[in-house]
C-alpha cells in the first residue's frame, strides 16, 4: 500500500532498448543505499560518534534523496500521509491537555503512594498506565509518570526498577488496545480506514490479558526486590489535578469518540477537539502546541518519504517476490509474529509498520489487526523495542535510577513472548487472521 500518488519512475528493471539513455542505475543504487543506511541507523538508534538520533537520521535521508535528484519536492510532499500526521498532531493536543491539567503527575504520585503490598502498587501502576495509554499518547504518559513515580517508590523504601518496568510494559500493553494508543496502531488505522470501536473489539481483549502478564511477570523476575514491604509514604502535599482543565479533557476525549463514530475523517475531528482546547482563557495555546512531539512527527514524514522511494525500486519488488515465493509475506500468524518480534526490536515498530505497509498491498483488516496489535506488544521484549521503553529509561536516569538493558530484557522476553502467545491465540479463534 503506497503512502504518496503515483509517481513517474525511472525504473532499471524495465529499460527501453531503444533508448539507451533511458537507465538510470546510479539513481536507484542511491535510493537503496539511501533506505539501507537509514534503517541500520533506526536499529542502531544513534550515529557512532556523533549526537544524530533517529529523527535526525531520517531528516538526513530525506535530503540525500532530494539533493541526489531521486525524488522532488513535489514527490517528496506526495509521499507524506497528512491525514496521519495531522491526526497524530490534534491528539498531542488533547493529551497536552491532561498534562496541563496535572493528571499524570496527580496519577503517579497518587499510585507511588497507594496502600497495601508491593504486588498491589505494581498491578496499581500497571493498571493506571495501561488504560491512560489506550487513550492518550502512551509516550507522553510514560514521560509525564516516570520521574515522579520513581522518586516516590524511592520514598517508600522500594526499589523503583520493577515498577518503571510495570510503567513501560502497562503503557506499551494498554495502547495496543485502541486504534489511537500509539503512533503506529495510528498509521494502520488511517492506512486501513479502520473503525475504532471494530479496533476495540479485535485487539481490546488480548491487550486487557497482556497487561495481567506483565504483573505476573515483573512479580516473578523481581520478586525478591517486592517482598519486600513499603513504608508508609511520607506526608507531602501533592497537587491535585485542575478539576476544570481536566473535565475539558474528559469532555474532549468523549466528543472525540463520538466523532469517530461519524462519517467525518477521523483526522478532521481531531483537528476540531484540539481547535477548541485550544480556545482557553488560563492555558496558553503556545503551551498546548509546545507539548507536541515535533520530532516524532519529522520523524514520521522523513520516512515516509525514504519508504516511499524505496518502495518504487528493483530492490523492493524483488524483496516482495522472495518473501511471497517462500511464504514469508506477513498475511498470516506463522510469518507475522517472528517478522514483528524481530523488526520492532531492531529497527522499532514504527518504522517497520511505515515500511511494510508502503511495500505490502493489504485488503483484509485482519493482518492490520495482528500488525497493530503484535506489533505493539513485541515492543516491551527489549530496552529499544519501543519509543515508551526508551524515554522510560532515561527519565529514569534523570532521577539516578538507572534501568538497565538487561533489567528490562529479565522480565521483557518472558512477557512478551507469553502476550504474543494469548495474541496469537485469540486472533485464530476471532478468524482474523490464519497461521
Amino acid at each position: 500500500m503506497r503512502f504518496g500518488g503515483q509517481r513517474n519512475l525511472c525504473r532499471p528493471w524495465a529499460r527501453d532498448s531503444r533508448r539507451p539513455d533511458s537507465y538510470c542505475g546510479p539513481m536507484i543504487d542511491l535510493t537503496v543505499a539511501v533506505f539501507a543506511v537509514t534503517y541500520l541507523g533506526m536499529a542502531l538508534g544513534r550515529v557512532p560518534g556523533l549526537r544524530l538520533d533517529r529523527t535526525g537520521i531520517a531528516l538526513l535521508a530525506a535530503v540525500a534523496l532530494l539533493a541526489g535528484g531521486r525524488v522532488s519536492v513535489a514527490d517528496a510532499g506526495a509521499a507524506v500521509d497528512m491525514p496521519t500526521l495531522l491526526l497524530l498532531f490534534a491528539l498531542m493536543i488533547v493529551s497536552a491537555q491532561f498534562q496541563e491539567a496535572g493528571l499524570y503527575r496527580a496519577a503517579a504520585a497518587r499510585v507511588s503512594a497507594s496502600p497495601g503490598s508491593s504486588s498491589r502498587i505494581l498491578m496499581v501502576t500497571i493498571v493506571v498506565s495501561g488504560l491512560l495509554s489506550a487513550v492518550l499518547a502512551n509516550d507522553i504518559v510514560v514521560f509525564a509518570m516516570t520521574p515522579i513515580l520513581a522518586e516516590g517508590i524511592r520514598n517508600r523504601g522500594l526499589d523503583p526498577r520493577p515498577f518503571l518496568l510495570g510503567l513501560a510494559g502497562g503503557a506499551n500493553a494498554g495502547s495496543a488496545m485502541t486504534v489511537i494508543g500509539n503512533p503506529q496502531n495510528i498509521l494502520i488505522g488511517q492506512v486501513g480506514g479502520l473503525n475504532f470501536w471494530a479496533f476495540l473489539l479485535a485487539c481490546g481483549v488480548p491487550a486487557l490479558l497482556s497487561l495481567i502478564v506483565v504483573h505476573r511477570t515483573v512479580l516473578w523476575v523481581w520478586h525478591r526486590q517486592l517482598s519486600a514491604p513499603p513504608v508508609p509514604p511520607p506526608q507531602t502535599d501533592t497537587a491535585p489535578p485542575d478539576t476544570w482543565q481536566l473535565g475539558k479533557g474528559i469532555i474532549a476525549v468523549g466528543f472525540l469518540l463520538t466523532l469517530f463514530a461519524t462519517d467525518l475523517p477521523r483526522e478532521v475531528g481531531a483537528l476540531l477537539v484540539a481547535s477548541l482546547l485550544l480556545m482557553s482563557r488560563r492555558l496558553a495555546s503556545r503551551d498546548m502546541i509546545g507539548a507536541v512531539d515535533w520530532h516524532l512527527l519529522l520523524l514520521f514524514a522523513c520516512l515516509f518519504v525514504v519508504t516511499d522511494a524505496f518502495s518504487g525500486t528493483a530492490a523492493a519488488a524483488r524483496g516482495i517476490e522472495l518473501l511471497a515465493e517462500s511464504g514469508w509475506l506477513p498475511d498470516r500468524l506463522g510469518s507475522m509474529v517472528p517478522m514483528m518480534l524481530a523488526a520492532s526490536n531492531t529497527i522499532g515498530n514504527v518504522p517497520a509498520t511505515m515500511l511494510i505497509l508502503s511495500l505490502w498491498p493489504i485488503d483484509d483488516v485482519g493482518p492490520l489487526y495482528g500488525m497493530a496489535l503484535l506489533s505493539t506488544l513485541a515492543g516491551n521484549f527489549l530496552l529499544v523495542g519501543s519509543l515508551a521503553n526508551i524515554i522510560v529509561a532515561e527519565r529514569a536516569a534523570a532521577c539516578g535510577v538507572r534501568l538497565s538493558f538487561t533489567d528490562f530484557a529479565r522480565a521483557g522476553i518472558p512477557m512478551t513472548l507469553a502476550s504474543m502467545v494469548i495474541a496469537t491465540l485469540w486472533l485464530l479463534a476471532g478468524g482474523w487472521m490464519g497461521w
